[in-house]
């Protein structure tokens, strides 16, 4: 077609030029194979092939002339003097060119020719391959032996020929495919070259001039949108064969490098285009209505009318046409991104439309004028931009949506998409706000200013995020909230995500605000109990209630652990709509992890400087107990806090970062080494207050076991001095204190620690005593009597009392002293029995467990037989 036209232009001129020359020109000469070139752009519209030329000397008619001719003969023969002036030159360079193109047809024949009778050549060696071993099967019994043991030569031609010959046959399909491809391919582009073309000629004139959408009579719009829709289908479907190509292909790169380059190209010169007469079409709708200048700078902002909910008739058919066609070319390209990174079958898509972002652009150098007065008051960036968001959404939901349903595009979502680029447009301006800060950080005498800005600009940022948040999750209900938050153009803070060192700053200043915050409080007594007495409340708010399963007074936490949880879950709330996880992570551990650091070391600190006096220990006890308490409460909030699928998500992303593995059979959660250095704590200080109560019975019970005319004299010569107790059992007078004061210490602590803390405690408690006083009895040298025996058993009994409150059967709990009295009170024939038979270490065992013997060894079975005196 191309050629034809070429030759009626030069038959034209000829016309002119030499009306009594006679030129033989046959346009079968330019189509000898019936290809259409595709080397280079015609400036010329395409069109149905004419009427036959006129005879040679005549010239056409106009009708018979296209458009295009038309134009081209006007721009280089304007007069009569330009006819006889320039129209020889033209017609050398005409003619040039007509023959560079037949030069150019003649040799792609000529190899065409080649690479058929190359392939022809192929086949037939093939097909005479096959006929060999056609007639070699055949003969095959006739090589063979009575007992059908193949021939050498049979086995040569199964053995090597034949793999050789299906090696051949494969190479040659291979190529057989190639080549079915690369015609395939070669059409394509062709075709798509020429579509572009005739695109590349309607962009000659301006479609979208105010004149022309006034009057809305065109009637090229509609072919000129179906050119663009056949271009980009048969892009689709070159795509569609590039990506069986590197599936099935991988080796064939030049092919896709060749084709790759050619459809990047031809898109270079289409994109632009459309999103030029894109951005006409919107002016010409009035997009964006303008903002009244006294209006915003007063601070109210009126009503705005959406254009997108005004246009009617043919806006409305033209304006739809070109967004789906603005979606259909960003589809493509996102399918080229994909098979270029090998990625196929994606689901997942981005939140970003190119048709709403022409939305936004003009919009944003509206507001820029505003934007830059507001540099120091955030708070106003927000609300317009939060303003113009909410006023449009609708309109942007009813109008868009369907067009983004006819355009195919699953999981796009209008309002969505509008949202998010409205964000990303403010982030824009913002990061220049937020530059300015960092650069102001630095110099020591404005840090104090910095930092009041910088939080100012992150209270409104967070509360901004959650309305905008709000505007997505009124029509998106079956999206979990965490899915939502992790999306990156859902946030203003995604400006911290690309810029670790703004983060770092970030974090410095949120920590050292919490730090200040509970400064003070730490320094307050009353703020280290636990507020029933007090009366006060230092911080506690119903909003902890939020997040808070079990209450602070659960744990008899002091006031200030429920403090130091609300700092720091807030400034964990202040960074969740951070879009990158590793972000968050990082934000999370430079504050909110360094944070509960500092807390931690100031319970140490005051457990250390804390003095258990032997006089009067019960203030240090309450001071220690409270530490605990407060690390308690605290581990079991992280623990808690850790187990959210959100913090789970964020454990797995750092594992992953750190090993690359995300197993997690360790069972560590995100705050893992906090939890653990807090658990630390309880266990050293629970086990140093059961030392001091073990030392502390010791130091008033020294001269108990050491006092021997209670456990060797009979019972009846020291009545005298014995005090009778409550249940007329007889307590030794060198025990009571011992018991008095570990009575009043445990009662204390049973006030101040936690119901769990205090469990362990007393339990610990009465094993170290049970371990204390039967290894007293084993080392000791006293010689029991039976009133001796009576006097040690009255003692223990008395002991167990002391721990009644706390359990049913507190002699459960002392098993060594239980079973020394037994064997104590056993007779002479039972305990020179025991001490035969304990010999045997197989039956002695069990013989002592039959006698319910269960905690002494046979050493110290003996050595409590042998401090038995029997009477003679």
């Amino acid at each position: 077609m191309r050629g034809h036209c070429w030759k009626l232009l030069v038959e034209t001129i000829i016309g002119w030029v030499t009306p009594d020359m006679s030129v033989d020109m046959d346009s079968s000469d330019l189509w000898v194979l019936g290809l259409r070139p595709r080397a280079g752009i015609s400036e010329f519209q395409p069109m149905p092939p004419p009427s036959p030329p006129p005879p040679f000397g005549v010239l056409p008619r106009q009708t018979e002339l296209s458009s295009g001719h038309r134009d081209f003969l006007d721009q280089h023969l304007g007069n009569h003097e330009d006819l006889h002036a320039k129209a020889p030159l033209l017609l050398t360079d005409l003619t040039t060119n007509l023959a560079d193109l037949e030069a150019s047809f003649l040799n792609l024949q000529r190899n065409l020719t080649k690479r058929t009778v190359s392939w022809i050549s192929r086949s037939f060696g093939a097909k005479s391959s096959v006929s060999n071993l056609n007639i070699m099967l055949e003969n095959l019994s006739l090589h063979t032996s009575k007992y059908e043991v193949c021939s050498r030569k049979i086995q040569t031609i199964l053995g090597e020929e034949l793999p050789q010959l299906a090696k051949c046959l494969k190479r040659i399909e291979n190529i057989r495919r190639y080549v079915d491809t690369a015609l395939q391919l070669e059409a394509l582009v062709g075709d798509l070259e020429d579509a572009v073309y005739c695109i590349g000629d309607s962009h000659a004139r301006n479609m979208f001039s105010a004149k022309f959408m006034t009057s809305l009579i065109s009637t090229d719009f509609g072919p000129k949108q179906e050119r663009l829709h056949r271009a980009i289908k048969l892009m689709n479907n070159i795509e569609d064969l590039l990506v069986d190509v590197v599936i099935f292909h991988p080796r064939w790169s030049q092919l896709l490098e060749s084709v790759d380059i050619r459809v990047e190209k031809i898109l270079a010169v289409v994109r632009p285009q459309v999103l030029a007469d894109h951005r006409a079409l919107l002016a010409s709708l009035g997009w964006p209505p303008k903002l009244l200048k006294s209006t915003v700078d007063s601070g109210g902002i009126a009503c705005l009318p959406n254009p997108l909910v005004l246009m009617e008739g043919d806006k409305r058919k033209y304006y739809s046409l070109s967004f789906i066609g603005l979606c259909a070319l960003q589809h493509l390209q996102m399918r080229r991104e994909d098979r270029q990174h090998n990625i196929f079958g994606r689901k997942e898509c981005s939140m970003r439309l190119w048709a709403i972002d022409e939305l936004v652009s003009p919009i944003a150098s509206q507001v820029e004028y505003h934007f830059r007065k507001w540099a120091e008051q955030p708070e106003f960036m927000f609300a317009l931009v939060y303003k113009i968001t909410r006023d449009f959404i609708v309109g942007i939901d009813d109008v868009l949506q369907p067009l983004i349903d006819r355009a195919r595009l699953v999981s796009y979502s209008a309002r969505e998409a509008w949202v998010s680029a409205m964000i990303q447009m403010l982030s824009g301006f913002l990061a220049k706000v937020v530059s300015d800060l960092a650069e102001k950080y630095k110099e020591k005498h404005m840090k104090l200013e910095v930092i009041s800005s910088w939080l100012h600009l992150i209270d409104h940022a967070v509360t901004f995020d959650k309305w905008m948040q709000s505007l997505v999750n009124s029509e998106i209900h079956f999206f979990l909230e965490s899915e939502r938050q992790d999306s990156r153009g859902l946030s203003v803070l995604m400006i911290f995500c690309d810029r670790p060192d703004w983060l770092k700053i970030w974090a410095k200043i949120e920590l050292k605000n919490a730090w200040k915050k509970i400064k003070l409080e730490l320094k307050d007594e009353k703020a280290w109990s636990t507020g029933k007495e007090s009366g006060v409340d230092f911080q506690n708010s119903e909003e902890s209630e939020q997040f808070l399963l079990i209450t602070r007074e659960d744990y008899k936490a002091p006031l200030v652990a429920d403090s130091v949880l609300k700092i720091t879950w807030e400034m964990i709330e202040r960074c969740r709509t951070l879009p990158s996880i590793f972000s968050h992570i990082q934000f999370i551990k430079s504050t909110a992890g360094r944070f509960l650091w500092h807390f931690l070391n100031v319970l140490v600190l005051r457990c250390k400087n804390t003095e258990f006096l032997l006089d009067c220990p019960n203030d240090a006890l309450i001071k220690v107990c409270g530490s605990i308490n407060a690390a308690r409460y605290v581990e079991s909030k992280l623990q808690e806090w850790s187990d959210d699928v959100n913090f789970l998500e964020m454990r797995i992303a750092e594992r992953d970062v750190i090993d690359g593995n995300g197993d997690l059979a360790d069972n560590s959660s995100f705050f893992g080494e906090e939890i653990k250095s807090l658990l630390e704590l309880e266990t050293n200080w629970l086990l140093e207050i059961i030392c001091f109560l073990l030392r502390h019975f010791e130091a008033h019970s020294c001269e108990y076991l050491q006092n021997k005319r209670y456990f060797e004299e009979e019972q009846e010569n020291f009545t005298t001095n014995r005090i009778t107790a409550a249940v007329d059992l007889a307590v030794s007078v060198d025990i009571i204190q011992a018991l008095d004061a570990i009575k009043v210490q445990l009662n204390v602590l049973k006030s101040n620690l936690n119901p769990k803390d205090f469990l362990d405690l007393w339990r610990s408690v009465t094993d170290g005593l049970d371990q204390f006083i039967s290894s007293s009895v084993f080392s000791s040298d006293i010689q029991f009597s039976g009133g001796g025996i009576d006097q040690f058993e009255a003692d223990m009994q008395a002991l167990f009392l002391v721990f009644q409150p706390f359990c049913v059967r507190p002699d459960v709990f002392f098993p060594c002293i239980r079973e020394t009295i037994k064997l104590l009170k056993v007779c002479r024939e039972q305990a020179n029995h025991l001490q035969v038979v304990s010999s045997s270490s197989e039956n002695g065992t069990k013989y002592l467990h039959s006698h319910g013997i269960l905690h002494l060894s046979f050493e110290q079975v003996d050595k409590v037989l042998k401090k038995r005196k029997f009477g003679t």
